[in-house]
């Protein structure tokens, strides 16, 4: 019997382009709390409607917003009829690095890219680069390598005989701040790995405002907006998020309050002071109008994937806990947007012992849901599976994977809003 088409795990790692832009994730789909596999009644019908069960009943094609989305096809799935119900737009065929590249195999991705599919190869290494594998690298537009499988010296050598081939090359597996700075020497044109997924420290970096998010605050304050209507606007807003934290410390320096959520912090800078911030921002910012960064994508939609998994755990009224959750996982990301340790960053922030724990040592309940955020970034779907069974059930893998969906959704309207209103500024 097949496993109930309703426990669908979510995952999304982010596909960057040379400008460090978003531009694709790669979704991850399982259908068992038991097994870190999709259990299947054929290997042929049952992964199909997993992943076709997963576009229709959780909408994630809409949560795609302007970005594709990369799945994982075994052989079976490959030469399944139910993968032409997917959205050719939206999709690239990922064609596993199991999958033998015979004649039929081959024969089929040329079907398939000719019905508007985009493919992809995955986990290119040396044993691939043999003649056999030739008809079928000819046939994708992407070819994704796995950087951790070879040294430099390898490195090099496969990317001049990928080269002539005149393919997207996409580097997986990128882990360093070293792999990034090779894989561009070398000419690759997408990247993927741990090192944007899990960001390590790197360099500081000035966060920059939507000039669309500061508009909206500013005629909201000048009509007197209630304080949980300046707060979701904030919520749209990473850098504003963080920054806004900052000030309020500086403010009430004097004061032993810790912040607990986005309207607390509002509250106790007060319209005033936000008002002047703002009238600030808004004229250092006024020439500069551009689409949010990755990173503070991510930020936003960890935030948001957070607050929706602590409202889901609960009974819907605890609404500070909500914001510390969306506060907590914007923090979370601190570290790689601000080039210092969240130790450092923690030290200059009155948060909530509850916050700085989760984010210090991931401890508490709200620790682990920051976990299980993080998770569903990458592919770990171990983890997850793990940390919902700790989080006593309370989030079904439903209910997980809405939020997962809701979140990327959320963050996608987001993105496009602000490039749209980037780009008519611009004409």
């Amino acid at each position: 019997m097949s496993a109930p088409q309703s426990e669908i795990f979510l995952g999304r790692q982010p596909i960057l382009d040379r400008k460090d832009q978003l531009v694709a994730y790669e979704l991850l789909f399982r259908s068992s709390l038991e097994q870190n596999v999709a259990i299947v009644s054929d290997n042929t019908q049952a992964t199909a409607t997993v992943i076709t069960n997963a576009f229709a009943q959780i909408s994630f094609g809409d949560a795609l917003g302007p970005y594709r989305g990369f799945i994982n096809v075994d052989h079976d799935f490959l030469f399944s009829d139910v993968i032409e119900l997917l959205p050719r737009s939206s999709v690239t065929l990922e064609v596993l690095e199991t999958v033998e590249p015979t004649p039929e195999v081959v024969e089929r991705c040329h079907y398939l890219k000719n019905s508007g599919f985009m493919l992809a190869v995955d986990d290119l290494g040396p044993s691939m680069m043999s003649p056999e594998y030739a008809p079928l690298l000819s046939a994708v537009d992407v070819i994704k390598v796995d950087v951790q499988m070879m040294s430099s010296s390898g490195l090099i050598e496969i990317v001049a005989a990928l080269k002539p081939l005149g393919k997207q090359l996409l580097a997986e597996k990128v882990d360093t701040l070293e792999l990034v700075e090779l894989c561009r020497d070398l000419g690759f044109d997408l990247f993927q790995g741990y090192y944007f997924a899990r960001p390590t420290v790197i360099s500081g970096k000035k966060l920059e405002h939507s000039q669309l998010i500061l508009m909206r605050l500013m005629s909201l304050i000048c009509h007197d907006a209630e304080t949980e209507d300046l707060a979701q606007v904030l919520k749209q807003e990473p850098g504003l998020t963080i920054n806004l934290l900052r000030l309020t410390n500086s403010v009430a320096s004097g004061l032993r309050t810790r912040v607990t959520s986005l309207r607390h912090a509002i509250v106790l800078l007060g319209r005033s002071q936000l008002q002047r911030w703002i009238q600030l921002l808004l004229f250092i910012n006024q020439n500069n109008q551009s689409a949010p960064s990755p990173l503070l994508q991510m930020a936003a939609a960890r935030g948001r994937l957070m607050e929706l998994l602590v409202t889901a755990s609960s009974s819907g009224r605890q609404t500070d806990h909500s914001d510390q959750a969306f506060m907590t996982g914007v923090m979370s990301l601190m570290p790689v947007v601000l080039g210092v340790s969240i130790h450092e960053i923690l030290a200059q922030l009155s948060v909530t012992e509850i916050v700085a724990q989760a984010l210090k040592a991931g401890s508490g309940r709200l620790g682990l849901v920051l976990r299980l955020a993080k998770a569903s970034e990458g592919d770990d779907t171990e983890q997850i599976e793990k940390l919902l069974r700790d989080l006593d059930r309370r989030i079904t893998p439903t209910a997980f994977n809405h939020a997962v969906a809701e979140a990327m959704a959320w963050t996608n309207a987001i993105g496009v809003e602000i490039g749209e209103s980037a780009h008519s500024s611009g004409n």
